[in-house]
């Protein structure tokens, strides 16, 4: 089984004995596993002084993570675009290969309880706005014609319906552990399923990329709707671009239902609406990274 790392290193609003501000590491396990206990997943983090912030300190810190991890990790995921080349760095310095993603769901939600209850702790805790991660404007890329789906369609899902996620017939994809979202069972998860007489050529090349999340968004000119699929750090694909206004209503329900169900949603590809296995299917869940 492949085991992924998420990673952050940045400055925390706490103040070392010089008034500077202190850095963290933070490294966990990411879960591919729908079941997984979010509180069982390796976790580590180590502080670091400003005058210390380098790649080598990061490069040491993930080598001594691994020395206390129940395994290494096969590749790491980051978010933090503006540490881009240090962790970089850092991380190929440590033989590891590195992505950067906004998928980093566990890392989030444990940066989110740190800033909540253990950094306030702190005698020198300077509270405040946490530091934005800015994405620059993207420009969406058509798919390439030989992976366009030939129809797709917006569907929902019970939470409670995913509990034998694994148990499926699916050739590519990845989920996380709903807990991390605390939805109720009958709670319904939106999604996108896209059919395609060439799902799994269209399922592989998608499994190559870090998979973000589905969006629904006005074009340039505010004439259509686009659906896209965000992906890496900054990348976007046009899925559908929507101009009957029947379609663009259900992306805008699409979007509503996805801000209810806490942003989290589905990607499926299939061969046709007959079909009883999967190409690819993958949970996604829009973060507010910060």
């Amino acid at each position: 089984m492949t085991v992924i790392w998420e990673l952050d290193f940045y400055s925390r609003p706490i103040l070392d004995e010089r008034g500077k501000k202190l850095w963290e590491a933070l490294i966990c396990e990411s879960s591919t596993d729908i079941h997984c206990n979010p509180s069982n997943l390796f976790r580590f983090a180590k502080f670091c002084a400003n005058t210390e912030v380098n790649s080598v300190w990061l490069r040491e810190a993930i080598e001594e993570a691994i020395a206390q991890a129940p395994a290494p990790p096969d590749r790491i995921r980051f978010f933090r675009r503006q540490m881009t080349n240090m962790i970089t760095k850092a991380c190929e310095d440590a033989g590891l290969p590195i992505y950067a993603s906004r998928r980093t769901l566990v890392l989030s939600e444990w940066l989110q309880e740190r800033m909540a209850t253990v950094y306030p702790t702190f005698d020198t805790y300077q509270p405040g706005d946490n530091p934005s991660v800015s994405y620059p404007p993207n420009t969406p890329q058509a798919l390439p014609d030989a992976l366009r789906g030939d129809r797709w369609t917006i569907a929902s899902l019970a939470a409670e319906e995913l509990a034998d996620l694994a148990e499926w017939d699916i050739s590519f994809g990845e989920a996380f552990p709903l807990d991390l979202v605390k939805l109720d069972a009958d709670a319904p998860i939106p999604g996108l399923i896209i059919y395609s007489s060439r799902d799994l050529p269209l399922a592989a090349w998608m499994s190559g990329l870090e998979l973000a999340f589905l969006k629904a968004s006005p074009d340039e000119a505010g004439k259509s709707t686009r659906l896209l699929l965000e992906t890496g750090a900054n990348e976007a694909w046009i899925l559908a671009t929507l101009t009957a206004a029947d379609l663009q209503q259900a992306a805008q329900a699409f979007e509503a239902a996805k801000q209810q169900a806490q942003n989290v949603h589905f990607l499926a590809v299939q061969s046709s609406p007959e079909a009883e296995t999967f190409a690819g299917f993958w949970l996604l869940k829009e973060l507010n990274l910060a």
